[in-house]
């Protein structure tokens, strides 16, 4: 098992994407796929690439690497904003025997990485297992038609195939979303397709009863660290995947860019033709950071929250805040709305955060200079309780 870390990662993902591609139906989706949104930029990616390509890749890494951390000059946007060699390692992975784990704390963009890293090595990042406590093995490998499971038999006509029978038969990327919530026996159902790249299907016979993985089929996984102890992998699962660690963003002016971005999208969505306002976000993303770090910009010590405020939840309140100021006054939000959105945020995972942060809101925010920081302070009798 090899581990890795990287710092300041985070991802940018624009809905409404100029480059978004169409839409399979003719009718506007919430949210196409990866290589969906970005169908333009693969197809002029794999047209100009000319680096050597592991075996089964749509893309060379070189190229992939090019669509996930963009280039201006050549018209590739950037989608994931963080250390390019996290991006390096995670596709090197890819292309070895060996899985993929991507670790952190929620909101750290894993399963975005994940979507990109398959778009861009398979062209398809829709072979995906959502994984939970009702997870089972059927869901993750194959099941059957029991209407002609009953008439036939079992054959290959009457198999349902599952993502990860789908990967392996079409070589593909296989995506496995919170990997720890199964339970530990439904996660070792990975054991031999991970090591010996073949699933047996005992029900069949002759050839059909062992699939053998082709040219390009790996499996990303991912896993929440607040998660951990609830399901342990198995010490034989680890050894077949690399790990890799993302962590939130370090650098203030970064994480501001890019909740404005992401809000500015969402925003654009939802029907709002007002940018945030500068001024309100740096009050949120300011305060999302203290409350997350557990100390202010002037190293003054403070309770932390255990509620996730993560990049992914300071764009949701960005978003809250914009609808809250444009649909119900006209305009661009306030920092007032902050607190009447923030309640929901800090409320989640335990109801001492709300305590937490009104003494926040009383202590914190009254000692700072600007308008948007007096009315945080002025709307703190806003949080219920």
């Amino acid at each position: 098992m090899t581990a890795k870390h990287t710092a300041g990662t985070a991802a940018t993902d624009p809905a409404s994407s100029p480059d978004r591609g169409p839409d399979p139906d003719g009718k506007r989706v919430q949210r196409p796929a990866a290589e969906v949104r970005y169908a333009a930029e693969l197809a002029r990616l794999r047209a100009d690439d000319q680096g050597e390509r592991p075996p089964g890749w749509g893309l060379s890494l070189r190229a992939a690497r090019r669509f996930i951390l963009g280039e201006e000059q050549a018209g590739i946007s950037r989608k994931f904003v963080g250390d390019p060699s996290l991006i390096d390692r995670a596709l090197v992975s890819l292309a070895t025997s060996r899985g993929l784990m991507l670790v952190g704390e929620p909101g750290t963009a894993k399963s975005l990485l994940s979507e990109l890293l398959a778009a861009a090595v398979s062209g398809d990042s829709t072979l995906t297992i959502q994984g939970g406590a009702a997870t089972t093995e059927d869901q993750i490998k194959y099941s059957w038609n029991y209407a002609l499971l009953v008439a036939e038999g079992p054959s290959t006509k009457s198999l349902v195939p599952a993502p990860l029978y789908r990967g392996m038969t079409e070589g593909r990327v296989v995506r496995f979303e919170e990997i720890t919530r199964c339970p530990l026996e439904v996660q070792d159902c990975l054991l031999s397709p991970l090591s010996d790249r073949v699933l047996a299907v005992p029900e069949l016979s002759g050839d059909d009863a062992l699939v053998f993985a082709r040219e390009g089929f790996n499996v990303i996984a991912t896993a929440n660290t607040r998660d951990r102890g609830v399901n342990e992998m198995s010490a034989a699962l680890k050894r077949r995947f690399n790990f890799e660690t993302v962590f939130a963003i370090t650098d203030f002016a970064t994480e501001l860019a890019l909740v404005e971005q992401e809000a500015t999208h969402l925003l654009q969505g939802s029907g709002v033709t007002v940018p945030p306002r500068r001024d309100v976000l740096e009050v949120l993303v300011t305060a999302f950071r203290e409350l997350r770090d557990g100390k202010t910009g002037r190293g003054d010590a403070m309770e932390r929250l255990s509620s996730v405020m993560s990049t992914a939840e300071a764009v949701a309140v960005a978003h809250a805040v914009g609808l809250r100021g444009w649909f119900l006054r006209g305009d661009a939000g306030t920092a007032a709305d902050i607190v009447e959105c923030l309640a929901g945020t800090a409320a989640k995972d335990n109801g001492d955060d709300l305590a937490k942060l009104r003494t926040y809101l009383e202590q914190h925010a009254q000692r700072r200079k600007g308008d948007q920081w007096q009315e945080l302070y002025d709307s703190r009798h806003r949080l219920p309780g």
